[in-house]
């Protein structure tokens, strides 16, 4: 009979997602700042404006601030783990993401069109197994289809960088020169 062996962990490790949690909570604060930098006393909004008197251009700004500070976090992870800045940014610890759901919404025209022996009419509860079944079936056909071609698209979230100008803005980021590692070998022309 074998022997049951425990993983020792060395004292201080972090477990990876003990790190994640942590990066997600600095999305948060950043995304928390980001929103109060616009309203405060330096930014476009006053601090003490009534929220039911905001326009859509002063919400526009809010959710930016928002925005730019979760996504800046969340970038900043991705150089620090060396991992894809577009991966990382979706990775929201929502359940379900925002990615499936704007899938899942992009498909509804067409589910609606496909499923033509569906009696939109009747409830939920009225429908046959066989005409639930057929519904779901479709629908994740159609959802299958919609991932499929939002994570081959090429038109990411974040701009497509060549690995040099990745390189280049995380050295100049470290507080090094704005030179990627390969360029330190070249032969000076004296």
């Amino acid at each position: 009979m074998g022997t049951l062996m425990a993983k020792v962990r060395t004292i201080g490790e972090v477990s990876p997602s003990a790190l994640e949690d942590q990066w997600q909570r600095d999305a948060a604060a950043a995304a928390i700042a980001g929103a109060r930098g616009v309203i405060s006393d330096g930014g476009p909004i006053p601090t003490k404006t009534p929220v039911g008197r905001l326009s859509d251009v002063e919400w526009g700004w809010i959710a930016s601030g928002i925005l730019f500070g979760w996504i800046a976090t969340r970038a900043q992870q991705a150089a620090a783990e060396q991992l894809n800045t577009e991966q990382v940014i979706r990775m929201t610890g929502i359940d379900p993401e925002p990615w499936d759901i704007g899938a899942a919404i992009a498909i509804l025209p067409e589910l609606a069109g496909t499923c033509t022996g569906i009696d939109w009419t009747q409830p939920l509860t009225a429908w046959s197994r066989e005409t639930m079944a057929e519904f779901l079936i479709t629908a994740m056909r159609l959802i299958r289809k919609a991932t499929i071609a939002r994570d081959i698209s090429d038109k990411g979230i974040t701009r497509q960088s060549s690995a040099s100008t990745i390189a280049r803005q995380a050295n100049a980021g470290a507080g090094g020169p704005l030179m990627t590692p390969d360029e330190f070998n070249d032969e000076i022309g004296i």
